[in-house]
Parts: structure tokens; C-alpha cells; sequence
């Protein structure tokens, strides 16, 4: 092909502008690569400016600055004990043994400073180590919107400002504050940005790619990549025809992912013969289903239990929000439904959901009541009416639950064993001020009786934070045919990437922190390239 042929020319394409994609961005421009970032929609952030912006990246410097006692071998064997042989072993000794690296690499740059972020790990009940009781999450400075120059109002919103259109208040903090000082770091390297940029195709030349097709201010455009291209630009939990196709359980509209999570990149990645794998899954929990058809991330249930058709609970409602959302997933084997699910509480949390944090906006209740999603009953038998179940069934679970209130022992599902669930009960709360009002149970402080009418419950989806399937890689991101050979480059990372850590979710940030890594690999082995 001449140069006639293209439009736009680079030796690295990213495809994408999440806290992964940026981080490649960096990572390449750094090396002294010629970089460009292409994001479909018209803000760049994606579901990075989502989140809280916490990563996990163990054993690195941010974290030992802090004085924490960890080092990155018990967190590798924590992640291979949670993770197991569902993916390669040494895709996740590439994920765990770089993060280091990558946070070091980032702090080159004036514009990020990592602090550590008391965030437990998900899976303490394994014992601690090799979990962490205090986690090993770090995330970035806050950043004022004065300082991000011609960024300003270009950044996506956090979910619940994105969705009612509210701006947010200033500084940028959690995620936001990650892709902007991201964005400026990159910016500094010499990297250059295009936003309403949607890849449509990639391109191939004797079996390697080339460059990738998009759509661009209305009309064809082809980037040329002298090195390769990078696939960051997320999954497909926003695209419905998709989740269908590969059986993912929930709803697209009850998805927490950024608008951008359409799949044409992993679609683009299959179209030329990439292996894909963990199709049907993604990064779970239960969603409190919202009156415009959404779901808002229940991130902490401080009181109440869930039940589902029978009335019954079913899983650890205080836990980590994946595993409550797997339960949800795999429903019961005598055929009683999950999905959805009831929120139950008593009049002694008032009548208003129980819960430190909920990503979208607590509306007033009329407007849920309204909408069949909330509902009252002076007796647990009149709101088993309400809700569906049977009253015997609801009745028995909450007389039970009562009775392990009284003893601190949840028999059933071991609610308040772990450093995760005694963080949301009464750390999490105080971070976010609430620590006078928000109740306390004892002799343990996850179970709070229900003993008081009239009674609440609150109708629950089974949402997801995007999807985790994808194209398979290598430990260095470079994307697999299903015979194991590498597609020459062609490099993916996050949730376009089929994620290394399987069906699990090991700890708070590991979707970001991941996409970060294998970025930072694509990016140091396109370096090590030499040009066509």
C-alpha cells in the first residue's frame, strides 16, 4: 500500500482511552514510538471514569511508601490459588509479577503519584496471607479541572452523573482523576487523541495488521500502524444481539459498562481469526434496578438480607459483589429464581435502602413505588404478598437470620468472617461520613435482626460491570488463532482481552490494573520491534 492509502499514520494505534489504553499510550510514546488513541464515543475515560479508580497492582513502591506488609510472591500465590487453571499460568504471572513495573513506569511521568488504598481482597475466607486483610489497591492523586487544560469536559462522567447528565463536582477524584492525569501524562509524551473515532475493521498484509478501518467525522477513514495496534477499548456488556449470541447472563441495559462497550473490537480481532475465550462471563453484581430500566452497582449491603423466588437467602449479601452476583447467576437446582432478587430490611434502617454506597442516585421512594420496584408490608407475610414469595418461606429465612444476629455466627454463609465484610460494615462507612448513622450489628457487626414493621424490600437485577470475555492472548498481550500461533501485530488488553483471571474476581481493581499491565507489555514489545 502508498502512503496515499491512509489517512492518518502512526507506528502504535490504540484502540480505546480507559486507564489501560492510556497507560499503552504512555508506555509507547515514552519508548519513543509515534502514538496515536482512537475512542469511539465523544469522552474519553470509558468505564475507567466508572470506578473508583483503584487498581491492583501488588507488591509496588506506592504500597511499601505506605508501609504495607506484602510482598508481590504472596500476592502471585493468592491470585494462582483464587484463579486456578483456568487460565494460563503464565498469563497471570505476567499480570501479578508487572505490576510493579508499571506503577514505577507511570511515576516517570510529573503528572501520577500513586497512594495505597485500604481496600481488601475478595477472597479473605482463604486466610490471610495469602489474601490481604488490608488489600493491595493503590490509586492516583485527586486532580483539579483547572489543571486539565484542553481535556476539560471531554472526560466521560462518573456513572451516575453520565446517566442523569449532573456535573460533577470539583476536583476529579477515583477514576476520572486516573484517565486525567493519564491523559495528560500521554499528552506530555506527544501522543495524539481522536474522540467520535469508531474502529469498524483492521487491516491485514501477508497475515500481519497493518492498521485498522474507522468511521471519523463521518466518513471512512484507515490508520496506518507500523508497529501494530493495541485492542483496549473494552467488552461487549453494552450490546445486547452479543451478550445473547455467547449466553451472557443479565441485561445489557442492567450493565454498569460505559456506553462504548459495543464488542466491535473483539468482533474485529474474530473477523480476522482470533481465538476468543470466557465468552459467557463477566465481572458480576447485584444491580438495584432503577426506574428508567438500569441497574445501580451495589456496592455494600450494610443491612437487611436478599432472598430470592422461595423467599429464601442464598448467598453472603455483606461479600464481595461477584460472588453475590454468581449466586445469582446459577440460581437454585430445585429451579427457584435469582434473578431478580428482593432486598429486604425493617423499619429500624428507615425506608430507604440499607447501604453505604450505590453508584446511581437514590431517588424518592414514591418514584420506586411507583415503578413496581419497591415495595412495604406492615407484616413480613403482607410484604411476601407484595414481593412474590411465599410468606412461610420469608418468614422462616428472616426468624433464622434473627437467630444468627443473636449468636454472631452465620451458619448459612458465613456473613461477617472476613476483613472484606467487616470493611464495609464499619470502615467503609466512615469514609463516606456516614459512620454515625450507619448501624453496627454485635456480636457481629455484618448481622443486624429484621424485627421491626413495617417491612421493605427493593427489587435487585443481576448487573455487571462490563464483560470478560475475549480475544485470547499471550503473557506479552500479542492476540492467539485458536491453533496457539501469534496474529502479528495485533495486541489486546482489559476486557476486549479474555481476562486472566478466568471466572474469578480476585480483588478490587484487578479489571483496570490488568488492562494496565498487558497494555504496558503490548506497548515495551512493540517497542523491542524494529519498523517494517
Amino acid at each position: 500500500m502508498t502512503s496515499t492509502d491512509w489517512n492518518f499514520d502512526c507506528d502504535v494505534l490504540l484502540v480505546g482511552s480507559g486507564g489501560g489504553a492510556l497507560t499503552g499510550a504512555f508506555v509507547a510514546a515514552s519508548e519513543g514510538l509515534d502514538v496515536m488513541v482512537i475512542e469511539s464515543t465523544n469522552r474519553f475515560g470509558g468505564t475507567t471514569c466508572y470506578s473508583g479508580g483503584a487498581v491492583w497492582l501488588p507488591g509496588n513502591r506506592a504500597s511499601a511508601r505506605a508501609g504495607l506488609d506484602d510482598t508481590n510472591d504472596i500476592a502471585l500465590e493468592y491470585f494462582q490459588r483464587i484463579v486456578g487453571d483456568r487460565t494460563p499460568a503464565d498469563l497471570q504471572r505476567a499480570f501479578v509479577r508487572n505490576g510493579p513495573p508499571v506503577v514505577e513506569y507511570l511515576e516517570r511521568s510529573p503528572r501520577i503519584d500513586f497512594e495505597w488504598m485500604a481496600f481488601p481482597d475478595y477472597y479473605g475466607d482463604i486466610g490471610c496471607p495469602p489474601a490481604h486483610a488490608r488489600g493491595r489497591d493503590v490509586l492516583t492523586q485527586v486532580l483539579p479541572i483547572a489543571e486539565l487544560g484542553q481535556f476539560a469536559g471531554k472526560l466521560r462522567l462518573s456513572m451516575a452523573n453520565d446517566i442523569a447528565g449532573v456535573p460533577e463536582p470539583d476536583p476529579l477524584m477515583g477514576g476520572r482523576a486516573l484517565v486525567g492525569r493519564l491523559l495528560l501524562a500521554c499528552h506530555d509524551a506527544g501522543v495524539r487523541f481522536l474522540l467520535n473515532c469508531e474502529m469498524h475493521g483492521l487491516i491485514v498484509e501477508d497475515g500481519k495488521v497493518i492498521g485498522a478501518e474507522a468511521v471519523y467525522g463521518g466518513r471512512p477513514t484507515r490508520f496506518r500502524a507500523r508497529r501494530g495496534v493495541i485492542l483496549a477499548a473494552g467488552g461487549f456488556e453494552r450490546n445486547q444481539q452479543m451478550r445473547d449470541e455467547f449466553g451472557v447472563a443479565g441485561d445489557a441495559n442492567w450493565s454498569c459498562g460505559a456506553p462504548g462497550g459495543t464488542g466491535k473490537a473483539i468482533r474485529a480481532g474474530m473477523e480476522i481469526g482470533a481465538a476468543t475465550d470466557l465468552m459467557t462471563e463477566c465481572w458480576f453484581m447485584p444491580g438495584l434496578i432503577q426506574p428508567n430500566g438500569r441497574t445501580g452497582f451495589i456496592a455494600s449491603v450494610n443491612g437487611g438480607i436478599i432472598v430470592n423466588g422461595a423467599g429464601e437467602r442464598f448467598g453472603n449479601e455483606t461479600g464481595p459483589y461477584d460472588r453475590f452476583g454468581r449466586k445469582m447467576r446459577e440460581g437454585d437446582t430445585t429451579g427457584v429464581p435469582h434473578v431478580p432478587a428482593w432486598w429486604v430490611w425493617d423499619a429500624s434502617f428507615g425506608p430507604s435502602i440499607p447501604s453505604v454506597y450505590n453508584s446511581m442516585p437514590i431517588l424518592d421512594r414514591e418514584t420506586y413505588t411507583r415503578a413496581g420496584l419497591w415495595k412495604q408490608g406492615a407484616t413480613l407475610a403482607e410484604l411476601a404478598a407484595e414481593i412474590g414469595v411465599p410468606a412461610e418461606g420469608l418468614t422462616l429465612t428472616v426468624e433464622r437470620f434473627n437467630r444468627f444476629a443473636a449468636t454472631g455466627v452465620d451458619e448459612d454463609f458465613h456473613r461477617g468472617e472476613t476483613p472484606y465484610d467487616l470493611y464495609i460494615a464499619s470502615e467503609l462507612p466512615a469514609l463516606f461520613g456516614l459512620g454515625e448513622t450507619t448501624k453496627v450489628g454485635s456480636p457481629n457487626a455484618c448481622l443486624i435482626p429484621l424485627t421491626t414493621g413495617p417491612y421493605y424490600a427493593a427489587k435487585v437485577g443481576l448487573g455487571d460491570l462490563g464483560s470478560k470475555g475475549g480475544l485470547k492472548t499471550d503473557a506479552t498481550a500479542r492476540v492467539l488463532r485458536p491453533d496457539g500461533s501469534v496474529i502479528p501485530g495485533l495486541y489486546a488488553a482489559g476486557d476486549t482481552m479474555a481476562a486472566a483471571s478466568g471466572e474469578a474476581y480476585p480483588a478490587p481493581g484487578t479489571p483496570i490494573g490488568s488492562c494496565m499491565v498487558f497494555s504496558y507489555l503490548a506497548a515495551m514489545d512493540m517497542a523491542r520491534t524494529p519498523n517494517p
